[in-house]
């Protein structure tokens, strides 16, 4: 129980910014002790810092492209290729821009018949290689720091693609706060595609869980299937047999 306080304690520091203990206790109706406990013990994490009479979200700038695909490379080519090995022939499916799903198309198959829909500039590169692919894009606006395409002047032109699994990617994972990501742009698309889509597939590292940022596209229990690296806490197991979310973990 009391993991699962620290964590909802922290997604919700990260969700409001900056709040007071007396704040905390109102929300979460507990002590101040018990707050400033549970405050201690986030702080020697690193992802919150105190200001007078509270705390506040250390919340790190979106880190370029170029730099983020270089952390945690090996596990993302294992996420890669354990998610390309779902793909199915006939299938259409969507591939979000992010360092880790950028890394499904190399390990797809050259027999597979499939339509790829997609606003990562990685992924196009990539597809226009094979010649079973059928490339639909999106997006009309570039943006360098991600390599995507963002912002669709009518979000309901997705609803006329029938996406059978998308291929997700999330700044942050959190049970209270579900996949997010900083970028309103981003998000709209993330968002669409989710809704639409008739599985979700969650590429997501070890290192993204347990973290949230401004805005959620999609709740946690929405995703059919998790593809990650490492070690799960004994709550995200828990949630994914609750919620009948298959997991693999790629070790």
């Amino acid at each position: 129980m009391k993991e699962k306080r620290l964590q909802h304690l922290e997604d919700y520091i990260h969700s409001v910014g900056t709040v007071s203990l007396d704040e905390l206790c109102e929300y979460f109706n507990v002590s101040k002790n018990t707050v400033r406990r549970d405050v201690n013990q986030i702080l020697e994490k690193g992802t919150i810092q105190k200001v007078y009479g509270g705390v506040t979200s250390v919340t790190p700038a979106l880190i370029p492209f170029e730099n983020r695909d270089h952390t945690n490379h090996p596990e993302k080519l294992k996420i890669g290729k354990q998610a390309a090995a779902l793909v199915e022939d006939q299938d259409l499916i969507f591939i979000d821009s992010g360092t880790t799903t950028r890394n499904i198309v190399e390990f797809l198959s050259s027999s597979q018949q499939l339509t790829i829909l997609t606003n990562s500039l990685d992924v196009i590169n990539a597809a226009v290689a094979f010649e079973n692919i059928t490339l639909i894009t999106i997006g009309n606006r570039y943006k360098r720091k991600t390599k995507s395409f963002v912002s669709i002047d009518d979000l309901h032109i997705l609803d006329k693609y029938n996406i059978s699994k998308a291929f997700m990617a999330a700044t942050g994972v959190s049970i209270a706060h579900g996949l997010t990501n900083s970028d309103i742009l981003e998000y709209e698309i993330k968002k669409r595609i989710a809704e639409k889509a008739q599985a979700v597939y969650l590429l997501a590292d070890a290192s993204k869980f347990g973290k949230s940022t401004q805005l959620t596209y999609a709740p946690l229990q929405e995703v059919n299937v998790l593809i990650t690296s490492g070690t799960l806490s004994d709550e995200y197991h828990s949630f994914c047999r609750e919620h009948q979310i298959e997991l693999y973990i790629c070790q």
